[in-house]
């Protein structure tokens, strides 16, 4: 859970209260579907998410698997 949201931290920064707002998730959104970002507004992006909730929550899930691969915790030396 904790990769989830550090994934999600990131992708809104700058607009962390409006995440429809993100050049970011706006272009990915873009590249998912083929709605062009000036189209992704409020309404546009709960719907999205709501659609494709499954495949986020797969690709998040994906996210935080990549991250422990990048970032292994440091073993214990003593």
């Amino acid at each position: 859970m904790r990769y989830i949201l550090r994934f999600l931290w990131n992708a809104t920064r700058g607009h962390h209260l409006a995440p429809w707002r993100s050049p970011y998730l706006r272009w990915r959104i873009e590249t998912y579907c083929g709605v062009k970002m000036d189209q992704v507004g409020f309404l546009e992006f709960w719907g999205f998410l709501l659609r494709e909730r499954k495949e986020l929550v797969r690709f998040l899930k994906w996210t935080a698997k990549m991250d422990r691969y990048a970032r292994p915790k440091p073993k214990n030396t003593f």
